[in-house]
């Protein structure tokens, strides 16, 4: 027997408490942006996933504020069109969490989480070198749905710390590799450190 919640009926605050403890863990984006005036946005998001490879691209979406004007992250993305998304492991956790504090505009994210920070290669936003994945990207589309807004970017290069990807093979060694993923609003994550095979079915 399975219980039956009208999420068309109830959008907003009762359906974003389901949906976002139900569909976890998910990934994790620190995004970094920068306004027309290059000043330095961080903000986190966990409405957030790689969704293709030929482009490669990723999806996020950033939220307005009460006011209904756009936060900085899409504020920043319409005017300058680029970003870095970063994800981030236990030791960055706390920093990734104190970047989603309400700051004013114009107030940099990294200094205050103690985030260090170098340039980027391709885009003007720079790349939180304490992250262990950091992916450059720019601006491809935004879509707005009801009160969503979708932002897709093109991934253009990919900056992962030695040891975590063979540069050969490109694959990924998930015993160096270890994210942190979200559970339920407002301050459930989860440590990806239990993991186990199904081998996929073979003609």
């Amino acid at each position: 027997m399975s219980l039956r919640f009208d999420l068309a009926a109830h959008p907003g605050g009762r359906a974003y408490r389901l949906l976002a403890g139900l569909v976890v863990p998910r990934p994790i984006a620190l995004v970094t942006t920068v306004d027309a005036a290059g000043r330095v946005n961080a903000a986190p998001f966990s409405f957030f996933n790689v969704m293709g490879a030929e482009p490669p691209i990723a999806v996020l979406a950033p939220a307005d504020r009460d006011d209904g004007t756009p936060k900085d992250t899409a504020a920043n993305l319409a005017a300058t069109g680029e970003c870095v998304i970063h994800l981030c492991d236990e030791p960055v956790a706390a920093r990734m969490v104190e970047c989603s504090r309400s700051l004013p505009p114009g107030q940099d994210e990294t200094l205050r989480a103690g985030l260090a920070v170098r340039p980027a290669e391709r885009v003007r936003p720079p790349v939180i070198v304490d992250c262990p994945v950091a992916l450059e990207g720019r601006l491809l589309d935004v879509r707005r749905y009801g009160e969503n807004r979708l932002v897709v970017i093109e991934l253009l290069l990919a900056h992962v710390r030695e040891g975590l990807a063979d540069p050969e093979t490109w694959k990924v060694d998930y015993s160096a590799y270890v994210p942190v993923g979200r559970l339920n609003s407002p301050d459930g994550y989860v440590r990806c450190t239990d993991r186990f095979r199904i081998p996929p079915p073979r003609e």
